[in-house]
């Protein structure tokens, strides 16, 4: 995968990638080959833009009051998972473990729908197996130059003072400022010059239930001219995503695994567009996926030694949403 990457990348010739949070699904396609069935836009591309195809109108009219709502894990079971991830911060194993459970949801709009009227960074439907609207990037390739966007602290909005609240969160700093410098060091092994070009800057989401404020950094670092011929080695080897796994990223994979019991498959996992000339990719956050029939919203947040059970749970159910404007 990494030297079809390579190779596409080196003769300009534009391509989807998808990679899962495991690294065992990775998907690869031409864009002249992309199968209908894949549809994805980022901020400079669209697919429904680009096919025009009748069969992706959608009467928007529908989704003024649309229903959506979820069962979330059970507390109990939760919290068995929680208490094991911060035993694991508290010994020193991991400082930043991103702890995630699916809620089972039901809707009056299918995956289809859900992708048509949600608004986002990015975007991405593989129909009738899992929609994504997620607002976060995972790295930005452009005039020789690579950014990442790295996401970490939410509050709910309607909370009087929040912005502050969320700024001045201790917890909430010392989570950020890690995967801060765990994306520096990621970005740091094929770039250089790496600096924090913007610190802990707040974003709105709005979504079909309340609106939320999000904490970003920018990072940013300088690579080779010829980084096209190693954009497969670039991006693999900052995979997984740091933002939704944590640091030290190997050992705390390993806490993960054992926590959730589970492979998390495309979510969190990462996708990425190249146009011929530069590389734009999203995490895959604000997911839901189709189980067995059923809607399963997959949703969590950032574990440290300071982190309380109660918030974490609420973190997770807050981020159950579709952002529609």
């Amino acid at each position: 995968m990494i030297g079809q990457i390579n190779q596409l990348a080196e003769n300009h010739i534009p391509f989807l990638l998808m990679v899962d949070f495991e690294m065992k699904k990775p998907l690869l396609y031409r864009l002249d080959e992309l199968p209908d069935t894949i549809q994805f836009s980022t901020p400079s591309f669209s697919t429904l833009t680009a096919n025009r195809n009748s069969k992706w109108n959608f009467n928007a009219k529908r989704v003024e009051n649309f229903h959506l709502e979820a069962e979330p894990v059970p507390y109990s079971k939760y919290r068995s998972a929680f208490d094991l991830v911060r035993k694991n911060a508290q010994a020193g194993n991991t400082y930043l473990c991103n702890l995630t459970f699916p809620s089972g949801v039901t809707s009056d709009l299918d995956l289809k729908e859900i992708f048509l009227i949600s608004q986002a960074r990015y975007k991405m439907l593989m129909e009738d197996q899992f929609v994504v609207f997620s607002p976060e990037t995972f790295v930005q390739i452009r005039k020789d130059e690579i950014r990442s966007f790295p996401m970490k602290g939410t509050i709910d909005a309607n909370i009087p003072n929040a912005r502050e609240i969320l700024l001045n969160d201790e917890k909430e700093m010392a989570e950020h400022i890690t995967i801060v410098d765990l994306i520096r060091n990621d970005l740091s092994m094929h770039a250089r010059q790496v600096r924090v070009e913007k610190y802990r800057y707040v974003d709105t989401l709005v979504t079909s239930h309340k609106k939320l404020l999000q904490v970003s950094s920018v990072v940013a670092g300088n690579l080779s001219e010829n980084w096209r011929s190693n954009l497969g080695d670039i991006i693999f080897s900052m995979l997984p995503a740091g933002s939704v796994s944590g640091a030290p990223k190997p050992e705390t994979l390993r806490i993960i695994r054992e926590a959730e019991g589970g492979d998390r498959g495309y979510y969190t996992g990462i996708m990425g567009h190249f146009d011929g000339h530069n590389f734009d990719s999203g995490v895959l956050i604000r997911y839901i996926e189709n189980s067995a029939g059923k809607l399963v919203y997959r949703s969590g947040g950032g574990i440290t030694f300071m982190s309380e059970a109660e918030k974490e749970y609420q973190e997770l159910i807050d981020k159950v949403y579709v952002p529609i404007t």
